[in-house]
């Protein structure tokens, strides 16, 4: 069997997938009608203006999902059948099978890729930019599981190129995916208390509130998406701070409701910046370092940010003790 007939069968076990589906009719029913229900128990998280914005963006962002879908696995089914001979040659198997530790395992590998892909979004300017509309909204409730930027989906299937070519099925990868997509809707919400032991391995709406602060002492933090070992184990990890009131949205904001200005704006700074910037080395750090970086010191990084507010803390606490 050739590539393309091999491609041709597997690409036939699609309508298998049933997840897409369910979703379609039963799970995103559910997740309107929990949005529905926060609104009404808690009136003084919404703003309208800014929940129908994010509505308007997350439809579009889920047009385009659904079309890079299409791409996304057949690409991850191209390379699972290419590198199928050399599996067998190497490892001494063509698939890693779907027994159920396969699966835990396939969930596990997904989160690290997504763990790696949502903290390097948050510190390359370029992929920055098309990940700040899902930041960009000033209150934080359920509607922003669903104010995610339009461009975002064209590069995030690169951080899992590495599973087909292991031997992951495919189908597994994309379920998992979902799985995770649909698990981080339920960290958008102020209502769920701590819920003690649990957040010390899965990722809450308790603990996700950090990552959506635009606090200095919250910058950069808490990436996870179903899992907080992954930022316990690289050094992102931050506790909610007693006394530090989250503070969200972002700190450079366009001031407008709409979301093509909140897809858009960030881009339009970029190319503001390198062409004002003196020298090919300083451009390109406009779009390929941290987000806040300048050459000339106008804005600072949350590196720089959290630095200065650390040295102020210290010599307070040296006046204090003097």
């Amino acid at each position: 069997m050739n590539i393309i007939e091999a491609w041709l069968e597997m690409k036939s076990q699609l309508p298998e997938l049933p997840i897409e589906g369910i979703g379609a009719k039963y799970i995103y029913p559910f997740f309107v009608a929990l949005i529905v229900f926060e609104y009404f128990r808690a009136k003084e998280l919404y703003d309208l203006k800014e929940s129908w914005s994010g509505f308007v963006m997350g439809s579009v962002a889920t047009v385009i999902r659904v079309v890079v879908n299409v791409f996304e696995i057949t690409l991850f089914m191209l390379l699972f059948t290419w590198s199928a001979p050399l599996r067998e040659s190497l490892l001494g198997y063509t698939s890693l099978g779907w027994a159920w530790y396969t699966w835990v395992i396939c969930l596990i590998a997904d989160d690290h890729n997504f763990y790696w892909h949502h903290r390097l979004c948050h510190n390359v300017r370029i992929l920055w930019a098309a990940h700040l509309p899902h930041h960009s909204g000033r209150m934080f409730n359920l509607t922003v599981s669903i104010r995610n930027g339009w461009f975002i989906s064209f590069f995030k299937p690169i951080y899992w190129l590495w599973m087909p070519l292991l031997g992951f099925e495919p189908i597994m990868i994309a379920t998992c995916l979902i799985v995770n997509a649909f698990y981080q809707f339920f960290l958008h919400s102020q209502l769920v208390p701590s819920l003690g032991w649990f957040e010390k391995v899965f990722n809450t709406p308790f603990v996700h509130v950090v990552h959506h602060s635009s606090n200095a002492e919250y910058l950069d933090r808490n990436h996870g998406g179903m899992l907080v070992i992954w930022d316990r184990i690289y050094g992102t990890w931050q506790d909610p701070i007693p006394g530090v009131d989250a503070k969200y949205g972002i700190s450079h904001d366009p001031g407008s409701y709409s979301p093509v200005t909140h897809n858009l704006f960030e881009f339009q700074e970029i190319w503001r910046d390198v062409k004002r910037a003196p020298g090919l080395r300083n451009k390109l750090m406009y779009i390929f370092g941290p987000p806040g970086w300048s050459h000339d010191g106008s804005s600072q990084t949350s590196r720089q940010l959290q630095a200065a507010l650390k040295a102020t803390t210290r010599s307070k606490q040296e006046v204090v003790t003097a």
